[in-house]
């Protein structure tokens, strides 16, 4: 589990500093009007507030801190993925999540473990997003793999046989 949340971040981190320099904070339209460095800010900042959180044992996703520098700013974004690597593989505990859902709170019972799968997912879920933005900027061939669920690589796998 760790170690595909850390390839899945250093393979995002590569493709981050290969894109042209104009791209990373512009708004595009088959984003519907979000650039690619806001993608890319959603997905550190959830990372950022379960990392945050894992010593109290209590994770807020709905109350992140909304750091507009990491969706303007590619080096800066580049700094806090590398420091999410660095510090994501802890010891499994409890952890409540709470959410804030038609102006009711909630709290759910999970595990930390069961928060980085979560935020695995996100992740390539927004990835699959940042590719439709990189290829509307750029004539860059991506990785296969960019953006597809593991499950769904092996599935294709399977087929190809």
């Amino acid at each position: 589990m760790f170690k595909s949340s850390l390839d899945t971040l250093e393979q995002f981190k590569h493709i981050l500093l290969e894109l042209p320099k104009d791209c990373y904070a512009q708004s595009c339209s088959v984003l519907s009007d979000s650039s690619i460095g806001q993608h890319t800010r959603h997905i550190i900042e959830l990372y950022l507030c379960l990392i945050n959180g894992y010593e109290a044992a209590d994770v807020s996703y709905d109350r992140r801190e909304r750091n507009l520098k990491i969706a303007e700013e590619l080096p800066f974004a580049i700094e806090q993925l590398s420091w999410i690597q660095a510090r994501l593989e802890r010891p499994n505990k409890p952890i409540k999540v709470n959410y804030e859902l038609g102006g009711e709170d909630l709290c759910l019972e999970s595990n930390y473990h069961r928060e980085v799968m979560y935020n695995l997912e996100h992740t390539i879920h927004h990835h699959a997003l940042i590719k439709v933005g990189i290829q509307h900027f750029t004539e860059k061939q991506l990785p296969e793999s960019f953006g597809v669920a593991p499950s769904t690589i092996q599935f294709r796998k399977a087929c190809a046989q």
